[in-house]
């Protein structure tokens, strides 16, 4: 499929969503990587078609992946496509992640403060926030077969266990395109329904810079992992087959346990 091509399917799929987007206040969270690149470039041309604005924010850490040339070399791009970036330095260095146990978790809790200082400062009304996360369903895939395989490995007697049950919850929200929060704001997923192929294409169709320096901890990450499995394999999933599988297999949680959550807990502790 043709990046057009895919341009126009996603925006057929997601229309009724982006005609809402006019008066809303639009966080991307944007890494500079192949899945957040991809996102970008679709909401960006979305947003000359149905009018509406929206700001990236990134949060340059790991360090090593993103030295001033990098972010120069991206930032001018996305400056002529109209579109804003705000680079955050967490004012850490990656020596905390050298001397960590899970680097990935460490990395995350930093961004999820980031993320919490950010909406602390931009956002005046929730009813008209939208966060834009980049999540694929490559990475569902890999979320639904981490929880299967943690059922297996758990001990029956002591059933999955908090923190297995901690992870599925906090994993299990991603499987949803959009989540509308009781408070009002929205979570928007655009890429829930792609293949890693179709991420690619868009990448290598449309010339899209991406960070050019690999993070040294991917292997921490299982999904990355993975990953590599499904492309070596040449797999493809469907995302109405998965999201059924998830559902009447796996225990996946109804859309309103997360819908119903306060602001505080599920930002804080699922999102």
């Amino acid at each position: 499929m043709h990046s057009d091509q895919i341009y126009t399917h996603w925006k057929k799929e997601h229309r009724h969503i982006l005609e809402s987007f006019n008066d809303k206040n639009i966080i991307l969270l944007f890494s500079g990587g192949k899945d957040s690149s991809a996102a970008m470039d679709l909401i960006s041309t979305a947003k000359e078609e149905f009018g509406f604005d929206f700001t990236a924010h990134t949060g340059a850490f790991p360090v090593h992946r993103y030295p001033n040339e990098e972010i120069k070399r991206i930032d001018s791009y996305w400056v002529k496509r109209g579109a804003r970036i705000i680079w955050h330095d967490l004012r850490k260095t990656d020596d905390e992640l050298d001397n960590s146990k899970n680097p990935c978790l460490l990395c995350q809790d930093f961004r999820k403060n980031l993320l919490k200082s950010i909406l602390t400062r931009s956002v005046e009304d929730w009813n008209s926030l939208v966060l834009i996360v980049s999540y694929s369903l490559w990475d569902i895939v890999s979320y639904s077969l981490e929880h299967l395989l943690n059922n297996i490995s758990s001990n029956p007697d002591q059933g999955i266990g908090i923190e297995k049950n901690k992870r599925f919850k906090e994993t299990g929200q991603r499987f949803y395109p959009l989540l509308t929060m009781k408070e009002g704001y929205q979570v928007f997923r655009p890429l829930i329904k792609y293949n890693n192929d179709d991420i690619l294409r868009v990448i290598s169709q449309e010339n899209l810079p991406t960070l050019s320096i690999p993070c040294k901890f991917k292997d921490f990450r299982p999904k990355r992992i993975l990953e590599k499995y499904y492309e070596k394999m040449g797999l493809r999933f469907n995302y109405n087959q998965l999201i059924d599988f998830a559902i009447n297999s796996l225990g996946l949680p109804n859309i309103s346990s997360y819908t119903s959550m306060e602001k505080e807990d599920y930002l804080g502790n699922v999102f």
